[in-house]
């Protein structure tokens, strides 16, 4: 097991000698949610700690791994996976896979997570477009010198990309999948929240509410990477469920919603070559 800060440049040296594509988009998964990477062809896997400086993932439903492959010939890194603060990770190991993926070259970010419904008429199995957030986890990735590449004030007035969104909405009714809009609430876990909390983050404007996403988007904004963000939400948040919360079944209905989830970004990830410029990764 690795130990101490992410070396990023390294990290990214190892995964070009593990992988035959240059992937120029990646795919980020949450909570038991394991496409797309049943549809890349030509699959190479990575475990997150044989990078250096990368530990494993320890919580239920995430797989902490990398595939690389191809989708209709378009080069796509799939991360299987993510770290949390709540698992006693730093800021700085929380927000590696971002820069990991800008220092390979990636232009978007394409994040899906498991959530709680916070507006009463969000559904378990909903898929939720995410138009916005609130950093609600105390903390800021950016917090320190600043990086090399990295804004210091990055703009957060649209940290989900309008185009990619329309795209996204586009390739749902092609599919006939509804995509509910919405802005992700981010605390810092890993406890459920209280009623009282959730009455709290309705007030102030979060539609779902999750655990991971809006440290790596702040980052991804600051790099300069595109991001989407589609939340599955797996259960009504406290308050409005009809009983406790527990962890297992919410990897149970994120793998449940795979059958929808997966072809959403499937075609969003067969329609973005071309889009402002982006191009398919080449075999190497």
């Amino acid at each position: 097991m690795n130990s101490g800060s992410p070396d990023i440049a390294s990290a990214a040296r190892v995964l070009r000698t593990r992988v035959s594509v240059e992937p120029k988009i990646v795919v980020a998964l949450g909570s038991g949610l394991g496409a797309p990477g049943a549809h890349l062809e030509g699959a190479e896997e990575i475990a997150f700690d044989a990078l250096p400086g990368f530990p494993p993932t320890g919580v239920p439903g995430h797989a902490g791994r990398y595939l690389a492959g191809s989708l209709d010939g378009v080069a796509v890194l799939v991360q299987e996976g993510r770290y949390h603060g709540y698992e006693g990770h730093s800021d700085e190991v929380v927000v590696a896979p971002v820069r990991l993926a800008a220092a390979l070259g990636v232009r978007f970010l394409l994040m899906a997570s498991a959530v709680g419904g916070v507006d009463p008429l969000m559904e378990p199995g909903d898929l939720v477009l995410l138009d916005d957030h609130l950093n609600l986890t105390g903390r800021h990735p950016l917090t320190g010198p600043r990086r090399e590449g990295e804004q210091r004030f990055p703009d957060m007035s649209a940290p989900y990309d309008a185009t990619l969104q329309r795209l996204a909405l586009d390739v749902g009714v092609e599919l006939k999948i509804r995509l509910r809009r919405g802005t992700y609430a981010g605390v810092s876990g890993p406890s459920y929240e209280t009623p009282a909390e959730v009455r709290m983050l309705r007030l102030l404007g979060g539609d779902i509410v999750g655990m991971s996403t809006v440290l790596e988007v702040i980052v991804a904004r600051a790099l300069g990477l595109r991001c989407l963000g589609v939340s599955v939400v797996t259960n009504r948040a406290a308050g409005l469920s009809r009983g406790p919360l527990r962890h297992e079944e919410v990897v149970t209905s994120a793998r449940a919603a795979t059958d929808l989830l997966g072809p959403l970004l499937v075609g969003v990830v067969r329609a973005l070559p071309g889009l402002d410029g982006a191009q398919s990764g080449e075999a190497k």
